[in-house]
């Protein structure tokens, strides 16, 4: 198939050029190729011009982006390849709109290391978002899948170099990506809520012990491993554990698969969802203690008036004394058949159920020992079943 131009003589002499779209059939009867036309653009110099680009544009519709770029290109043009970058730029402007860049750029000054880590740690980012895949295959879609700006290509040691100085910097990066995001989106953080989960690594094998401080973090370098690992508890409260102890470790498993090492992981949101900040400690940590830690992170921040909300698993009278410090406040869920005195007391008062809703009739408990309230919950349908 091709264009065919054919001229025409006027009366005058003149000369004008039509153009046709043709291919060519073989006539079996004379043993030669006929043109045959299939449609006529009329004269060359009254052209539609704009029809034929639309009729293009929809013809290469059919075709892969490479073949539609030979189509359309000219000879001294050569297709290399092509990346997808719609995801990878949309992402790339929440991060620069949010300031993740600048404050990056920022904590790399002084610092011995690639000026490219700021773009190694977004195309990490950008992959976990679009993409979610291991290290070395992230760095396969960095350099062959998306076009990553300012970042052409990147290696597996620049992404654990990046990560590691990530973690050096973390209080400070966090707590300045926090006040960034709350002057843009105007959060509220008068209501916290908080609870933690744990996430596994396929394989068999704890990391190496090492010292470290009470929220996880390597204080030294990693001893020996342990002959007899049996020898720590591994219930997160410190009994038999000292401060030696793996972060990727054997523990109780939320995802029912307490025969890999895992990680524990917390995470403190609005009342609208948007987290405030994200911890990770070893997978054998209790979660008793880890409220507290979070409370004193977030202290530093001078947050307003913050009520802090958690489920059953952080409630213990130590954990109310001290979110009640400074004039804090909290709502701690209590399981009723816990057997915990406080709630033992509070049950065994009398009082008539305000109806809410008809699943949920509630009765407000004041203890005359303490400043503690008790709101017991009552779902009759339930309590029927």
């Amino acid at each position: 198939m091709y264009v065919r131009a054919t001229t025409r003589k006027n009366k005058d002499g003149s000369s004008v050029r039509y153009l046709q779209l043709a291919h060519n059939e073989w006539d079996a009867a004379t043993g030669t190729s006929r043109p045959q036309v299939l449609h006529s653009f009329g004269r060359e110099d009254r052209l539609d011009r704009p029809a034929i680009e639309r009729l293009v544009a929809s013809l290469t519709k059919l075709l892969d982006p490479a073949a539609a770029l030979r189509a359309t290109s000219g000879s001294e043009l050569t297709f290399l390849a092509s990346r997808p970058m719609g995801g990878a730029h949309a992402l790339d402007g929440l991060w620069h709109r949010i300031g993740i860049d600048t404050v990056m750029k920022k904590l790399l000054k002084g610092r011995r290391l690639d000026p490219a880590a700021e773009r190694v740690l977004f195309a990490l980012v950008a992959n976990r978002a679009l993409a979610p895949s291991s290290k070395l295959a992230a760095i396969r879609w960095i350099e062959h899948d998306s076009h990553i700006p300012g970042l052409p290509a990147t290696s597996e040691d620049a992404c654990y170099r990046a990560m590691d100085w990530l973690l050096t910097i973390e209080d400070q990066f966090a707590e300045e990506v926090y006040w960034a995001v709350a002057d843009l989106l105007n959060l509220e953080v008068d209501l916290l809520f908080f609870d933690t989960t744990s996430t596994y690594f396929e394989t068999g094998e704890a990391d190496i012990p090492a010292a470290r401080d009470e929220r996880g973090r390597r204080l030294d370098a990693p001893p020996e491993p342990d002959p007899l690992p049996d020898s720590q508890d591994g219930d997160g409260d410190g009994d038999g554990e000292e401060n030696v102890k793996s972060f990727r470790a054997y523990g109780k498993s939320k995802d029912h698969r307490p025969d890999l090492p895992q990680v524990v992981i917390g995470m403190a949101v609005t009342r609208t969802g948007i987290p405030i900040r994200v911890w990770s400690w070893p997978g054998n940590t209790g979660d008793q203690s880890l409220i507290r830690q979070v409370r004193e992170d977030l202290r530093e921040w001078k947050l307003t008036r913050v009520v802090w909300v958690a489920d059953r698993g952080f409630a213990s009278e130590k954990n109310r004394r001290f979110l009640q410090r400074a004039g804090g406040h909290y709502i701690l869920g209590e399981k009723i058949r816990s057997g915990s005195p406080a709630a033992q007391a509070a049950l065994s008062r009398q009082g008539r159920y305000a109806h809410v809703a008809d699943n949920m009739q509630v009765k407000q408990v004041q203890r005359a020992d303490t400043t503690d309230r008790f709101v017991i919950c009552h779902n009759p349908e339930q309590a029927k079943r």
